[in-house]
């Protein structure tokens, strides 16, 4: 189904409308001066609502990327500059009224209220009009005939002022603008039916079909609120995240009071006091308590997990049994949990290539359509001569002619796809990186922190001398690297504090202490002739070295070996020690080992590949894995990975286990094979529906069932990905399962 809502005609008309200040302080930063600000715009229902939305910002100066989310009815604006651009008005010069996003938005659901409540009343309405058409149709005399034609004409005129203002509203609207959408035809299908009966009742003629008219707007509304109620189905992992979020926190001030504030004041620095059985708002670190909390909201892990002074606590996270006050590290808007209700609604928004097929088609409906319906007018008429004929068959054309089911054939299926891949515990960043995860034919994972835990363990420290230690572990702490933070730990004070810290992805942490250079990270980048391994050194010669220990994430074999069983070629590209890498490499069966390379080398083995014709899935999770990970023709990483690169990967996987890899893989095939079958319902559909309708062989109420019909075959055919997600998650043979073609190394690699 299809429409779009009343429009505004200018920004000033809106009431309660944002003014720039607020939108400033409610937008996100996102990196490098730009900022997103998420709007609710409830009129949007179809493809053409996204792209007369979308089209109005191509040429607003300062905005970079506008995005709308069809089932969220969410509009994503990312802009730079001291002060946003004109968002509120440039939405309402394209005929739609707009706020800014609150997280009760996309828990409420007002529109469904507002379909059921029509359907209800188209319904009375036709049930009535048809008791009385079966007098009539039994041989009633004339003058009860009429009396009952009137009475019909009563009950049906202000069912469809009620009614079918849900259609009638959103066409005008799209007119006032200068634009046709879909509910234009559908609008003017209702309104010549009920016209025609109007007529024929007023000409004293035998027969009205107040009946049909009705009941055309009845199975209209029982279609529209149907696919509402799928679609917001699809989605409501969303919803269900969303009501889980606490809608403020209590506060401890600096003498010792609390107060309760909403989310929206919730700042970083502040000090949260938690009880047990409250859920934490934001992100922080532990300051004062010990207790047990539950993760699974947020990384999927069933067991309790320990906190104590000093544990970090993300957004989400249940605690169990003891209080806690937590210093907040981030406000609720960029919190983790934030993250990922931004990433769930995201996944719909990508402009995949067969969107913008979709897209493309839904923008010609209005115009083919109408100059179709009046072709077949004239035909018509000039066959027959019966205008009462021609009419009825332009109505039908009207309304069975209807791209609903093409404009919803992907993004309902990325929506299905989003939620599947959100109860496994993995986070997509749009519809366009599903369908690039289903094309990819090799995998290539980063060694530390991907294939392994990242928590790697200090193994020679009886070694080393205890100053050079302690030294190490002050410069480590200025650092995020899991090497970094194996050191940290050893940190007594006993050594002088860093001064201008300086760290170089890939290579290490170089620290100036009054005249001295220290560096802490690769040797050959430590000091010159240096071996391989983690050198501490000062002005290039050698303090300490140190060894480290790693141990295989969950499931890092499974994973591979479920990846091989599927036919992908797996690699490993790693920075560390060939040494380690080769270990790895040897547990996993692994033989396309790249060791010692640094952030560029990645990307240009990366490159080679795809020169290639390779299209490879980068799994990675440092600050030197983001080109990388950017590079690929698809890119995953773990929730543990640095702020970069989790913003640079198109999936995040919120559990420790690395089966996360195969099990999006397969959902993503399995979403792609399902678009296609949407694609061929949705064709199907008008290649079948409109010669028969031309030819006069369907009424205006059987074109009002076949085009409800058609939508919601498509939207319940895009919801069984959920059970089909779930037969391969059980490890059992999955469908569509032709494996890449075999993946030959390029020379030079081993």
């Amino acid at each position: 189904m299809s429409c779009c809502a009343p429009g505004v005609e200018a920004a000033s008309e809106i009431g309660g409308a944002p003014s720039r200040d607020e939108i400033l302080l409610a937008s996100r930063d996102l990196n490098n001066g730009l900022r997103q600000t998420d709007l609710s715009v409830p009129a949007i229902h179809c493809g053409g609502c996204i792209a007369a939305i979308e089209r109005a910002f191509r040429d607003v100066p300062g905005v970079e990327q506008a995005r709308v989310n069809l089932s969220a009815k969410r509009l994503s604006v990312k802009w730079r500059g001291e002060m946003p651009p004109p968002i509120i008005e440039t939405v309402a010069r394209a005929g739609y009224e707009a706020h800014l996003f609150d997280s009760a938005d996309a828990a409420a659901d007002p529109e469904l209220s507002r379909l059921v409540r029509a359907t209800a009343v188209a319904g009375f309405a036709s049930m009535n009009i048809m008791l009385l058409s079966v007098s009539v149709w039994s041989g009633a005399e004339p003058e009860t005939r009429q009396a009952f034609h009137w009475i019909s004409a009563a009950l049906a005129f202000p069912a469809l002022v009620y009614s079918g203002r849900v259609f009638f509203a959103s066409a005008w609207s799209a007119l006032r603008q200068g634009r046709t959408n879909m509910d234009v035809p559908i609008s003017v299908g209702v309104i010549l039916a009920f016209a025609l009966s109007l007529y024929d009742t007023i000409a004293g003629g035998a027969y009205a079909f107040f009946d049909a008219a009705v009941s055309l707007l009845f199975f209209l509304l029982i279609g529209r609120t149907l696919d509402h109620m799928m679609r917001e189905k699809a989605r409501s992992a969303v919803r269900g995240l969303i009501k889980l979020t606490p809608r403020g926190a209590t506060v401890e001030r600096q003498d010792g009071t609390r107060d309760y504030l909403p989310a929206n004041q919730i700042e970083s620095g502040m000090v949260l006091a938690l009880a047990p059985g409250e859920r934490l708002l934001v992100d922080g670190i532990v300051q004062w308590g010990r207790s047990d909390i539950d993760c699974a909201l947020v990384s999927g892990e069933s067991a309790p997990q320990p906190v104590e002074s000093g544990s970090a606590v993300r957004a989400g996270t249940l605690n169990l049994t003891g209080a806690l006050k937590v210093t907040a590290t981030s406000d609720a808007r960029n919190s983790s949990l934030a993250e990922m209700v931004t990433l769930m609604t995201a996944a719909e928004g990508g402009r995949a290539r067969y969107r913008r097929i979709a897209d493309r088609a839904a923008r010609l409906y209005s115009p083919v359509v109408h100059v179709t319906a009046f072709l077949t007018f004239l035909g018509w008429m000039f066959a027959t001569g019966d205008w009462h004929r021609a009419i009825g068959i332009a109505i039908a054309v009207l309304i069975i002619t209807c791209p609903c089911a093409l404009g919803l054939a992907v993004p309902i299926v990325q929506t299905v796809a989003a939620r599947r891949l959100f109860e496994a515990g993995i986070m997509a960043k749009d519809g366009s990186a599903l369908e690039r995860l289903a094309e990819i034919d090799m995998i290539a994972f980063d060694k530390t922190g991907t294939l392994t835990t990242g928590r790697p363990r200090l193994a020679n420290a009886a070694e080393i001398d205890p100053k050079a230690l302690a030294l190490a572990a002050a410069i480590a702490a200025h650092s995020t690297h899991p090497v970094s933070r194996a050191l940290a730990p050893f940190d007594d004070g006993s050594q002088r504090t860093p001064g201008a810290i300086t760290e170089h992805p890939g290579l290490g942490v170089e620290a100036r202490i009054g005249p001295h250079l220290y560096r802490l990270g690769r040797g050959e980048w430590a000091m010159p002739g240096g071996k391989a391994g983690t050198v501490l050194s000062r002005d290039g010669h050698a303090l300490a070295t140190f060894v480290f220990e790693d141990s295989l994430r969950q499931d890092a074999a499974s994973s591979v070996q479920a990846l091989n069983g599927d036919g992908y070629a797996i690699a490993i590209l790693s920075g560390d020690a060939a040494q380690a890498v080769s270990r790895v490499g040897v547990q996993l069966g692994v033989k396309d080992i790249s060791a010692r390379l640094l952030p560029e080398e990645k990307v240009a083995r990366i490159a080679a590949l795809a020169a290639a014709g390779r299209k490879v899935l980068m799994v990675g999770d440092g600050l030197n894995d983001a080109p990388a990970l950017s590079a690929a023709h698809a890119s995953m990483a773990p929730s543990s990975a640095s702020d970069i690169g989790r913003n640079t990967a198109d999936f995040v996987f919120l559990r420790p286990s690395l089966l996360s890899v195969p099990n999006a893989i397969r959902v993503a095939r399995d979403a792609n094979r399902l678009v296609h079958q949407n694609f061929a319902l949705a064709v199907g559909y008008n290649a079948v529906a409109i010669p028969f309708a031309i030819a006069g062989h369907v009424t205006p109420l059987i074109a009002a069932l076949a085009m409800s019909l058609s939508s919601i075959v498509v939207v319940a055919n895009a919801l069984r990905l959920r059970g089909i997600a779930n037969h391969d998650a059980a490890g059992e043979p999955a469908t569509d399962r032709t494996p890449p073609r075999a993946f030959q190394p390029l020379a030079g690699h081993t």
